[in-house]
């Protein structure tokens, strides 16, 4: 028996596998983030941990048998800090968090941003760890001071389980990793500022990441005997296209989910000339994801449904009321606190709504969001290079009705993953290949054509949306939020 654990960035899940990875028991449980004010989007690294071993709890207790592996992905980037007993300094910073967007249009102006671009792969945005620390760096010196270790967030849980200080080398690889060596690069910290904290970053395990025995601090927490192997696996990205089947150069990956993220697999770790994404190391030598995860997904649709009271149970609903075009209701999904960085990085930018007038309805805001986030998605696919086919996984990927809208504006097939929690699924994977343990599971899929009555128009529906993006990010440059 397994047990998989995708630690995101709302919502920790786990699911208990049988030896042919047959699903037999899921739970899940919200975890919070927090605003503190000044753009700082933060978790409570202890809540999240009580997450952690609440779904594993649950999920154990459905099995027949304890299980021999417990194996966890989760959300990447941001700050996780913690002290040589594995407590943590100061609540985490996330992905989302937008203090350090200052720094980053300061390494924007001066070249260190290229720099690190050069090196590493991967472009700087406000939520990347190199931000966040020099900013802590700046503004909270004491705390890094007291810390032993800046990690992300399985890095963090893996820790608290097993006593083990290291990380995957997907998780290891933006901001600080050389593709090329496998290292952390020397330059890209200097040019950052971070060379005398480079004693934080953990070990990094490859090709198939950490794994280690459940010590008894982490067996009293999970209820598991101690000596049960733990795996810190590829963070969720990863996790996802390996639980997918995106393993072929070329073809792609888009999740659905809090972040929209469209990802495609390359063995060519050159730089590409958009200046944004991020390159991850992946289980297969020579093998990289260049992923472009937007900064927000589902995230952007919660909360203009939450504004219009309408319930994700409705969306399907919604978006058939609303023809395509949205009756003139064009949207330019940046959302997020910290802007946006993939298919570019901005920090200044934000949301539009353009078209609105007094016969608007919420159909039509909800349309015309769906479909700018397919638009998002299609911008970001091809700056990626996506040539071969296209999976598709996440909660949002639940709704036939924007799955369809999506096959539409990227005007492709689209091969919807039938696995729950595909995250999950591919952490248990990615355990049992390190291992050794050659299985066969299975990854049933469904094909969603895209309408052939649609090209036309997404083509130009497209076109125009690349036109208002690059508008208004020379308006973001002009007049960026102070």
């Amino acid at each position: 028996m397994y047990i998989g654990v995708d630690i995101g960035t709302t919502l920790t899940k786990a699911v208990g596998y049988d030896p042919g990875g047959t699903p037999l028991s899921e739970h899940s449980v919200r975890t919070e983030l927090h605003h503190p004010g000044g753009g700082r989007v933060e978790q409570d690294i202890e809540a999240v941990i009580a997450s952690v071993a609440q779904v594993i709890r649950a999920v154990a207790a459905d099995l027949p048998v304890a299980p021999e592996l417990v194996a966890l992905t989760g959300q990447g980037d941001g700050c996780w800090l913690h002290d040589t007993d594995g407590l943590p300094v100061r609540p985490a910073a996330s992905w989302l968090d937008a203090r350090a967007s200052d720094i980053v249009r300061e390494w924007d102006r001066d070249g260190t941003a290229d720099l690190v671009l050069q090196r590493t792969g991967g472009m700087l945005f406000p939520g990347a760890s190199a931000a966040i620390l020099a900013a802590l760096d700046r503004d909270e010196p004491e705390v890094l001071d007291r810390a032993t270790t800046a990690t992300h967030c399985v890095g963090v849980v893996f820790r608290r389980l097993t006593g083990e200080r290291a990380i995957d080398v997907s998780d290891a690889s933006y901001p600080f990793l050389n593709p090329f060596r496998g290292e952390y690069d020397t330059e890209v910290l200097r040019a950052v500022g971070l060379d005398q904290r480079a004693h934080l970053l953990p070990e990094v395990i490859r090709p198939g990441g950490p794994s280690a025995p459940l010590d008894s601090t982490g067996a009293e927490l999970l209820g598991l005997p101690a000596g049960t192997t733990v795996s810190a696996g590829p963070y969720d990205l990863l996790a996802a296209a390996r639980g997918s089947g995106i393993v072929d150069p070329g073809d792609g990956l888009l999740i659905v989910g809090t972040t929209l993220a469209c990802q495609v697999v390359t063995t060519d770790p050159a730089p590409i000339p958009h200046r944004a994404g991020l390159l991850l190391g992946m289980w297969e030598p020579g093998h990289w994801m260049r992923a472009m995860p937007a900064m927000v997904g589902t995230a952007s649709l919660d909360w203009l449904l939450t504004t219009v009271g309408a319930r994700v149970s409705e969306l399907g609903g919604l978006i058939d009321a609303s023809p395509a075009g949205a009756n003139g209701v064009r949207v330019l999904p940046y959302w997020s606190e910290s802007g946006e960085r993939a298919p570019f990085v901005e920090a200044a930018a934000r949301g539009r709504i353009d078209g609105l007038h007094l016969g608007t309805t919420r159909a039509d805001l909800v349309r015309g969001l769906c479909e700018g986030l397919a638009f998002a998605a299609r911008h970001c696919f091809e700056a990626a290079g996506l040539t071969g086919r296209l999976a598709v996984c996440g909660g949002g990927a639940q709704s036939a009705t924007w799955i369809q809208l999506f096959a539409d504006v990227l005007g492709r097939p689209l091969e919807v993953v039938d696995v729950a929690q595909a995250g999950a699924y591919g952490a248990v994977l990615s355990a049992l290949d390190e291992r050794g343990d050659a299985v066969d599971w299975p990854i049933p899929r469904r094909v969603v054509e895209p309408e052939p009555t649609a090209r036309e128009h997404y083509d130009a529906a497209f076109a125009d949306y690349v036109d208002r993006v690059e508008h208004a990010r020379a308006h973001w440059t002009a007049h960026p939020l102070r």
